[in-house]
């Protein structure tokens, strides 16, 4: 079975194709700038060779378009007709209360995503946008969501209420949902496997992190408690995202600013984090240069919140589960960031977490265990695949 995953944002689509028979990439890649100037796909052929277009892609069909075109190139592709391609299956940002598991997409379930616009503003109608391309573009294929929020329908309610009044949650649905749960599900189950652990016997403290973070606490297979909330919002310090702030900062900020909650939404979510904190950048490598060679002072303090605040999780969720056996980095900084998995660490070794410098010195996007082998908690970079999810789910529900 061939089966093509896409993960749709509000102008970007990335790609994957997969032979499932073997669960290999036969091709992946991104389609950027969707709607705007200088927009471009790249494509990444299986062997490893790279190739990018440049030209006008105006909305997401089109984004599309190109792609299902380039897979069927005789020059730059690797099937030869669209019927080869059995099922899409599509990264869905929130499921709400609704989706505790992935969902094969007809006419009721396309309806509920609609409804969960309100949860998801910025994300729903994007991945909305990719099921419907994909109905016209290939009519009849079947199509199964993925939810970034289905792992985490197991926390309990004492970790997912808020402290609000309780009809607010009755009426609007408004409590703890967690976004990057592919993520999590995935790197867990695949750190268990690197060390010949069971899963659903372990506890596993998750780190995802990249210009999106977030940590997920893992009791027995099962997600218990995440940094994220209603919104991807809360929890950590991010490339543009506030992380976890007193309610009263931002009712002070817009009386002060004279601004709407509008405007207190785009400062929150696209000017705050660690751009606003360093005035340098979103990106960490940009910032750790600023800090360890020019010596910029916001830019240290930058960096010291966001690994105190990792550090404060993981501490706060090993006592929620009694102990933890599994640490894991994953994501973009979690996976390249070797300073910044050290000084993580560094704030736990009173719980027994022995970190092998040499083992972690200059590692990026590889399996490895930085931990020694006495170390009561074992840590290890589990770089993550949500794509391989995503097509694992869409064949399972079809073979259903």
């Amino acid at each position: 079975m061939k089966i093509l995953v896409l993960n749709c944002g509000s102008s970007s689509i990335k790609y994957q194709l997969f032979s499932m028979t073997n669960k290999r990439v036969m091709a992946k890649g991104v389609v950027e700038k969707i709607g705007l100037t200088g927009s471009f796909m790249k494509h990444t052929k299986e062997s490893g060779i790279k190739v990018k277009f440049v030209g006008e892609i105006l909305d997401h069909k089109t984004g599309i378009e190109y792609i299902l075109g380039v897979l069927t190139s005789s020059k730059h592709g690797c099937i030869k007709e669209l019927n080869e391609i059995e099922a899409c299956g599509h990264r869905v940002a929130h499921g709400g209360e609704k989706f505790s598991t992935s969902a094969f997409i007809d006419d009721s379930v396309h309806n509920e995503i609609q409804k969960l616009i309100e949860l998801a503003p910025l994300h729903n109608p994007a991945n909305l946008k990719g099921i419907d391309a994909m109905a016209l573009l290939i009519p009849g294929i079947p199509q199964v969501a993925v939810f970034d929020t289905s792992f985490h329908h197991t926390l309990p309610p004492h970790a997912y209420m808020y402290g609000i009044p309780y009809a607010l949650y009755t009426q609007y649905g408004i409590r703890r949902y967690g976004f990057h749960g592919t993520s999590h599900r995935y790197v867990a189950k695949r750190a268990c496997d690197m060390i010949d652990q069971q899963c659903d016997k372990a506890k596993v403290i998750s780190c995802h992190l990249g210009n999106g973070a977030s940590v997920a606490a893992i009791d027995k297979g099962k997600s218990v408690d995440t940094s994220m909330g209603f919104t991807p919002l809360e929890g950590l310090i991010m490339g543009t995202r506030a992380g976890d702030l007193d309610l009263g900062v931002l009712t002070f900020i817009m009386d002060k600013e004279e601004i709407n909650h509008h405007t207190a939404n785009i400062l929150l979510n696209k000017h705050s984090g660690m751009l606003g904190i360093t005035g340098v950048s979103s990106d960490m490598r940009e910032i750790e240069e600023a800090a360890y060679e020019n010596g910029n002072k916001r830019a240290q303090l930058g960096l010291d919140m966001f690994h105190y605040r990792v550090s404060k999780y993981i501490g706060a969720y090993a006592a929620g589960m009694n102990g933890v056996d599994v640490l894991i980095f994953t994501g973009g900084i979690g996976e390249n960031g070797p300073e910044s998995r050290a000084a993580i660490c560094k704030r736990l070794e009173f719980m027994g977490l022995e970190f092998d410098s040499e083992k972690n010195k200059g590692l990026r996007g590889e399996e490895a265990v930085i931990s020694k082998p006495g170390s009561k908690i074992t840590v290890l970079v589990v770089p993550t695949n949500e794509e391989l999810v995503i097509a694992e789910d869409t064949q399972m529900i079809l073979k259903k």
